[in-house]
């Protein structure tokens, strides 16, 4: 498909990428990594077009398009979301037209040239998607998280996380034979991560992509290019596999450097020992020109082991918190509804749910930022709370040096390790004393995440921690957050670090809060155990859950509410009947459609104008069935 070779870039007097050759095959899935600044999105932009290399060629297959994701995109304009989605199937909209100009052509006419016209525009436009637009785009919104109330909003009124979503949706749609993704999950949470994951599993075309969540790049990749001092490393399978690979590799080549180093400190001391006896100046000069051909090995630097613990405080009581009857929201908006819950001393719980959940809401109500419409929040004995906020960074000092700020609150014994901490969470030796001031909004993130790290406490509620950080970070923070011997509430949308850190799972959503145990890998298990399925079903079950939904107010008496419960409960059983019958009846139509492609796809198919056209006919008829099926489909999941 695309083939680099010899490639070179450099910036300034950094050399980021040197003379590299690389091939892309079809359907590749491939995960970039490297640490920072080591060429990934450098290299997606080359790749993408965007940026021209100093020096080498790229050699690019005729039939090659490109489809690139930046991780920061520019806002849409007024147009509604569906209709700015859809534009990105323009030129299917545009053989679309044809298609139907064509056959008013071919009633009147059988000119060859109109069939083989006619014929190789439906078979591109059916490879495509074209029959199945307007479904399509109503999938990739509902998997990127858009209710169907924001199918008519202005793509201005969205936030820049959205905007992102926005960008991705029209992306994924357009279908390009390249995917190029920079950092797609950042803005994504769990369920979207989920649903992309799905997506780029089943994309038939080839994906490269750069991200700093191990889980998704376990799910997605089948090969890891790491970039490295210019060069690239190869490593067949995931990301999982690769950090076992890549530590052999690097073992090897410890062993052959030691090796080297051994013969070179041969070479070196007969040259020092023999450089001034004239009988020995042949065998001298021979030894140098062998020490200059020596291409000495060059070893990945060493991943420095940065560990720090929290900072001792006192032990809190047994029960840390308790929240009884909550209600809350904002306005005519009701956010939770008649809410209970208790933490333990100990507990790692992790917070799940889509944004706009009221995930932060919860927190900060836990937090006591907010006080709740109804309901009582009460706190354990000797209780002494952390909170890190997604506008924590606000907090900051901007007349600071890095150091100077988080110097400003740590304890004493903590002092010595704070450019080790500050190293960890990627201010390197020179960014320490950078002005908070002319800080990037990750980096005032970061800075704001290790302040708090360095503060007693003994419960900690952590926000969407994980943000900005890439993999040896968030490994660096998790170790920490495990041999934390305090209580924690947090968010986060990286799937590995919830499950290595969570002990409890509260799903919120629909007002409510559910608790489970263990974490989340826990979590969805107990789940497809209640839906009876998987992740599809999953999503029926949630639409479904407001029907049977149990509210404490308006009940007479313990057998009005087992009456209401029953009724509610054959409710559920209908639609789920109602349901599969329609995804059977699309199943099987659409089985019918693709033996009428086989047939409409045969090289005598046009050739008897009468058949041709009740083919055509019966075919038009299916697809309208199909999407009128789907319309009822969708239509019982909202309601």
């Amino acid at each position: 498909m695309i083939q680099l070779k010899n490639v070179s870039k450099n910036f300034g007097d950094k050399k980021i990428l040197a003379d590299v050759s690389w091939q892309i095959n079809k359907r590749c899935r491939i995960g970039l990594c490297g640490q920072n600044g080591a060429g990934k999105t450098t290299l997606l932009r080359i790749l993408a077009g965007q940026m021209a290399p100093d020096n080498g060629d790229i050699q690019v297959a005729r039939e090659v398009t490109f489809g690139y994701l930046p991780q920061a995109v520019e806002g849409f304009g007024a147009k509604a979301l569906f209709q700015e989605v859809r534009g990105a199937l323009d030129e299917l909209s545009s053989m679309e037209t044809e298609l139907s100009r064509l056959e008013k052509e071919l009633a009147g006419s059988q000119e060859a040239r109109l069939l083989e016209r006619y014929a190789f525009l439906q078979e591109t436009f059916r490879v495509r998607g074209g029959y199945t637009m307007e479904s399509d785009v109503a999938r990739v919104l509902d998997g990127l998280g858009f209710a169907k109330s924001d199918w008519e909003k202005s793509c201005a009124t969205f936030s820049g996380g959205w905007q992102m979503r926005i960008a991705l949706a029209k992306l994924l749609l357009q279908r390009p034979n390249l995917l190029l993704l920079d950092e797609p999950t950042n803005h994504l949470d769990l369920p979207t991560r989920e649903w992309l994951e799905n997506y780029l599993r089943e994309y038939p075309f080839s994906v490269v992509l750069v991200s700093h969540d191990r889980f998704f790049l376990d799910s997605t990749v089948e090969k890891i290019v790491e970039i490295w001092n210019g060069a690239i490393h190869e490593y067949t399978g995931n990301y999982s596999h690769f950090l076992v690979e890549r530590q052999k590799r690097i073992d090897q080549l410890r062993e052959a450097r030691q090796r080297q180093d051994e013969e070179i400190q041969k070479i070196e001391a007969f040259i020092n020992r023999f450089r001034y006896q004239a009988n020995k100046a042949s065998l001298v000069q021979s030894r140098v020109k062998q020490l200059d051909k020596i291409e000495r090995i060059e070893l990945p630097p060493q991943q420095k082991k940065i560990a720090f613990r929290f900072p001792p405080s006192a032990r809190s009581g047994r029960t840390v918190l308790e929240m009884n009857g909550i209600g809350h929201g904002y306005g005519s908006l009701t956010v939770f509804e008649n809410v209970d819950l208790t933490v333990l001393r100990g507990e790692r719980i992790a917070l799940v749910g889509a944004n706009g959940a009221g995930k932060s809401t919860l927190m900060r109500l836990v937090a006591g930022k907010e006080l709740p419409r109804m309901g009582e929040r009460r706190e354990g004995h000797n209780l002494s709370l952390g909170y890190f906020a997604q506008d924590q960074a606000a907090q900051l000092n901007a007349s600071r040096t890095v150091l100077e700020e988080i110097t400003a609150d740590a304890p004493f014994d903590m002092v010595p390790h704070l450019r080790n901490i500050l190293g960890a969470f990627l201010f390197s030796s020179e960014e320490v004393d950078k002005k908070v001031a002319i800080l990037s909004g990750g980096e005032r993130n970061r800075l704001a995440l290790a302040k708090l790290l360095l503060i007693p406490c003994n419960f900690l509620l952590l926000d969407e921690p994980t943000n900005h950080l890439d993999i040896d970070a968030k490994d660096v923070l998790l170790e920490a957050l495990k041999n934390y011997d305090g209580t924690m509430l947090f968010v986060s949308h990286d799937r590995y670090f919830v499950d290595h850190l969570a002990t409890r799972v509260l799903e919120v959503g629909k007002g409510r809060v559910v608790s489970y145990s263990g974490n989340y890998s826990d979590f969805l298990k107990s789940k497809e155990l209640e839906g009876g399925g998987g992740h599809d079903i999953l999503r029926v079950e949630q639409r479904l859950d407001t029907l049977s939904k149990e509210t404490s107010e308006g009940k007479t008496s313990r057998k009005n509410d087992h009456l209401e419960r029953k009724a509610k409960q054959r409710e559920v059983r209908r639609r789920e009947k109602e349901i599969a019958f329609l995804e059977e009846r699309i199943q099987f139509l659409e089985g019918e459609v693709a033996e009428l492609e086989k047939t409409m796809g045969g090289p005598d198919f046009y050739a008897n104008g009468e058949s041709c056209g009740d083919t055509l006919r019966k075919y038009e008829a299916l697809r309208g069935e199909i999407e009128s099926l789907y319309e009822q489909w969708d239509q019982v999941l909202v309601d």
